[in-house]
């Protein structure tokens, strides 16, 4: 019964982490945005944005990462470390450090000191996305795939 219950709450974690993810990716692009409206508008705008940011990166993002990663590692004595969870740590393990690159750009933003344009933000944003589609695939094609082509870098 605990097996499901934890990948329960996992994915529940996935959906948290990624929700905010997405938002936050989107809260950027409007961040940057305001620069292009006229006072004292971008003011409000960007003091509003700021807030939501930092709301959403401290309140939504880091809960849903801490969720995932506890029952995902969970669940691991269950499945062992086959290939297919060393790869999918792997792109965890990036999808974390994009987590973190989002915290250090919100500062970057709040401080005035982003040189990121709207497009570049909008390019960032697409970042989860690529993972997300590459864990779903991973997950649902585990047993499809030819994993001895791979085991020399999973396996180290």
């Amino acid at each position: 019964m605990s097996l499901f219950f934890f990948k329960a709450l996992h994915l529940i974690g996935v959906v948290v982490w990624f929700a905010g993810l997405f938002y936050l990716g989107r809260l950027f692009v409007y961040h940057r945005e305001a620069d292009e409206r006229p006072e004292p508008e971008r003011g409000s705008l960007k003091i509003q944005f700021a807030l939501m940011e930092k709301r959403l990166y401290y309140g939504i993002t880091w809960p849903g990462l801490c969720i995932t990663i506890l029952f995902g590692t969970a669940l691991l004595p269950e499945w062992g470390m086959p290939p297919w969870i060393r790869a999918k740590i792997g792109l965890v393990v990036l999808l974390v450090l994009y987590h973190l690159w989002c915290g250090h750009l919100r500062k970057k933003l709040l401080n005035e000191e982003c040189g990121w344009s709207g497009k570049q933000f909008r390019l960032f944003n697409e970042i989860p996305t690529l993972l997300l589609v590459s864990i779903v695939f991973l997950v649902v094609f585990k047993e499809a795939f030819s994993w001895s082509v791979f085991l020399p870098v999973l396996t180290g």
